[in-house]
């Protein structure tokens, strides 16, 4: 049982706290044990893979009602249906976030499956020269970047262009690439000047060299073009991607508009009611009937 001590400190503790003194620290105070209304109590979604936050909800309602001040159930009902319209609407906008994410997304997923060197690979094995078509896209020219510092080696390695060199690009398969080293080839065979075996075959892999630098550094630069050009398409792509589908965006823009109507007659009803309450004379609204006849 408390003590008679303590029974004394708890009622002078007690004087101490009387609660808001002031007109506005009461009427803030008087809504502390009020949650929402029926409107805003149906509209939170509160489901198994989406749970909306009661807290965030409840405060706002408590915001519109101390902004507000309704006075009467019929007031009250009105700042209930103005909250509920804002929080759906607010939904709508989290929809309309979601779908442009959700289109960005697909759309970059669909370009990254799309492999072109797999196009590339199957048209050299079956006879067709990929090459012109590679030089379109960076990646392709990178392809014939790393053949050619390939052959390079080779000729390095081995102090001339053999036929094996040629055949690395496409795995043997005859191409642009292999056409223009062949010829360099041919041309190379037939360098005599005069000289000693070897010195000819040292001015050879010089040559030779020098004309696969030349390849390598005009690859490059397509590569450098071709890079440039497809980060401008992406970026043009990404921005194409912000709006939702026409069906979607449709949708929404539908479901915004009847919210917005609702919640702006809510607004303006509720201005009629309290500004009536407040002795203002209010004409009533004005109404139309539109009749179709015969």
């Amino acid at each position: 049982m408390t003590s008679s001590k303590q029974l004394a400190a708890n009622r002078r503790n007690a004087l101490k706290s009387t609660g808001p003194k002031t007109p506005e620290g009461r009427e803030i105070s008087k809504w502390n044990s009020l949650k929402y209304g029926i409107y805003t109590k149906e509209v939170l979604v509160n489901s198994l893979h989406l749970k909306e936050s009661s807290e965030e909800l409840a405060a706002l309602y408590q915001e519109f009602r101390q902004s507000l001040s309704p006075v009467g159930p019929l007031e009250e009902m009105l700042v209930d249906q103005i909250v509920a319209t804002l929080w759906r609407l607010r939904r709508a906008l989290r929809a309309e976030s979601g779908e442009i994410a959700l289109n960005v997304g697909q759309c970059h997923f669909s370009r990254s499956q799309w492999r072109p060197d797999w196009k590339w690979v199957s048209w050299a094995l079956t006879g067709v020269d990929p090459v012109s078509d590679m030089r379109y896209w960076a990646e392709g020219n990178s392809m014939m970047v790393a053949w050619m510092h390939e052959v390079r080696l080779r000729v390095e390695h081995d102090g001339e262009l053999t036929e094996a060199a040629i055949k690395i690009p496409f795995f043997g398969q005859p191409n642009g690439l292999s056409r223009n080293l062949e010829r360099l080839r041919l041309a190379l065979s037939q360098n005599t000047g005069g000289a000693d075996a070897a010195s000819q075959r040292e001015a050879n892999k010089q040559q030779a060299l020098r004309a696969i630098d030349g390849q390598l550094a005009m690859l490059e630069k397509d590569k450098a073009d071709c890079e440039k050009r497809e980060e401008a398409e992406e970026a043009a792509r990404q921005a194409a991607a912000v709006l939702p589908k026409p069906e979607v965006l449709d949708k929404i823009l539908r479901y915004e508009t009847t919210l917005q109507r609702q919640m702006f007659r809510a607004m303006n009803q509720l201005e009629r009611l309290q500004r009536m309450r407040q002795g203002e004379i209010i004409p009533a609204p004005l109404t139309m009937e539109v009749t179709e006849s015969s």
